[in-house]
């Protein structure tokens, strides 16, 4: 008969040692369990007894309310208070202890000698922002269009490597707007990395942040690489929506691929183009973090838009001015209402 083998103390050790963390793994992933059951009963009882005293009809509401307190308390509430900043004077930053001025925050906004002069202005930093802004409106929103619709139109077409290619574009928009400024800044820099090729190529360094011609053009060319992927991807969406039965029959009808996009892609592709315009456009109005984490406005007042007039005004300036942060913030509101509106008009005859 075969002499059974034992097994030494420090072979059972061992084979405790391997059997615990599976061991260990179980009990947790069962306590997981437990856990997660007894939540879910919990919120049923709660949600049960709910629907028990306002009835099924009102549950819709029960679950909407948590997303109405957020907008109510981060959104709404600080619309209202920014009316009642508007009208009311001093440095206090509490409502209660702020007098009220009506319409005189507006009127030292509004009061000018000529609208094209800043310098005739009674706040000539807010004028040389809603010019600046203009400026940086006019020429953002327009590259940025034009950009966009010609990139789209390539990566539409069936060229190789266009999944990574459409990657590469959008790439900059997951990027910190900060991040954007930060990178930016150091390679434009004096002893930045374009300043280095150009030296060693044996010119002299350009002045990228301390011209004004260079610091405007250099906010614009950042805006339009930093988002401009977004808006590809937008018009891009649109372009694949057109049904390539058109184009096959504009080409049975003679039609070049010039007279395909006049005739065929770009009505099509009008609403969308409108949604791209009308996005573009609020953003470029309220452009900030990246303009101020830049140039921080300057060189002297070159880069000041409204938005950093605002959060000047009302938060980085020694004497806290809210009532003409206040009504600046209400004046840019109200531009982009009128914008807007005009857009949606503008678009209802084109479509008429």
């Amino acid at each position: 008969m075969p002499r059974q083998s034992r097994k030494s103390p420090v072979q059972h050790i061992y084979r405790a040692f391997a059997a615990a963390p599976a061991f260990i793994a179980t009990s947790i992933s069962a306590a997981f369990s437990f856990l997660i059951e007894g939540l879910v009963s919990i919120v049923d009882v709660i949600f049960s007894f709910i629907q028990r005293v306002i009835g099924i009809g009102g549950m819709p509401y029960v679950f909407v309310l948590p997303n109405l307190l957020i907008f109510g308390i981060f959104i709404l509430f600080p619309m209202l208070l920014n009316f009642v900043y508007a009208f009311t004077g001093g440095t206090e930053f509490f409502p209660g202890q702020r007098p009220w001025v009506g319409t005189n925050n507006f009127e030292v906004l509004l009061t000018c000698g000529n609208f094209l002069d800043p310098n005739t202005c009674r706040e000539d930093l807010f004028w040389r922002a809603v010019y600046n802004t203009t400026g940086y409106v006019i020429a953002q929103v327009s590259l940025m269009v034009v950009l966009s619709l010609i990139t789209a139109l390539i990566l539409n077409r069936k060229i190789k490597a266009r999944g990574f290619f459409r990657s590469v574009f959008f790439y900059p928009v997951l990027l910190s707007p900060i991040v954007v400024a930060l990178i930016w800044k150091w390679i434009l820099q004096e002893n930045g990395v374009v300043n280095g090729v150009i030296v060693g190529l044996g010119y002299d360094k350009l002045p990228f942040l301390v011209n004004a011609g260079w610091a405007r053009f250099w906010v614009v060319m950042i805006s339009v690489w930093a988002s401009m992927g977004f808006y590809t991807l937008i018009l891009l969406a649109g372009l694949q929506s057109i049904p390539p039965e058109l184009y096959e029959a504009a080409q049975i009808d003679g039609a070049n691929p010039l007279q395909s996009f006049r005739n065929v892609t770009l009505p099509l592709l009008m609403p969308t183009m409108f949604v791209v315009l009308v996005l573009s456009l609020i953003r470029a109005v309220q452009v900030f973090d990246v303009v101020f984490a830049f140039t921080g406005g300057g060189p002297g007042t070159a880069t000041l838009y409204l938005v950093q007039y605002i959060f000047s005004k009302g938060f980085s300036s020694p004497t806290k001015q809210y009532g003409l942060a206040a009504s600046a913030s209400l004046l840019m509101a109200g531009a982009l209402i009128v914008l807007t509106l005009v857009q949606l008009l503008l678009q209802r005859e084109e479509e008429v």
